[in-house]
């Protein structure tokens, strides 16, 4: 646990990863074109700190055609949920696997 949470705080301790952390929180699946757009970064840069979140069990991504839309991880334990929701000052809308 002490290692997961190690890795989660890193993870958050990335000003652009926290970013793209609080645009996902609302719930939705977000595609990497539009974090790139709203946290103006390039693709190459935004998929590394996708990379290093979903790494931290914070979110899952599918593939959709060339795009890949990411979003919060919904088997995160109640305790991820309340540290993300203290770290992002906001609520976390965890929503079920999409099929």
């Amino acid at each position: 646990m002490c290692e997961m949470i190690i890795a989660v705080l890193s993870a958050l301790a990335e000003p652009t990863r926290l970013e793209a952390l609080r645009l996902l929180a609302d719930g939705s699946e977000h595609c990497v074109c539009e974090l790139m757009r709203k946290l103006g970064a390039t693709q190459s840069r935004m998929s590394r700190h996708m990379q290093v979140l979903k790494q931290a069990g914070l979110v899952v991504d599918r593939r959709d055609a060339q795009w890949v839309r990411y979003r919060i991880n919904p088997d995160l334990s109640p305790r991820l949920v309340r540290l993300l929701e203290v770290t992002l000052e906001r609520q976390v809308i965890v929503m079920e696997p999409v099929a």
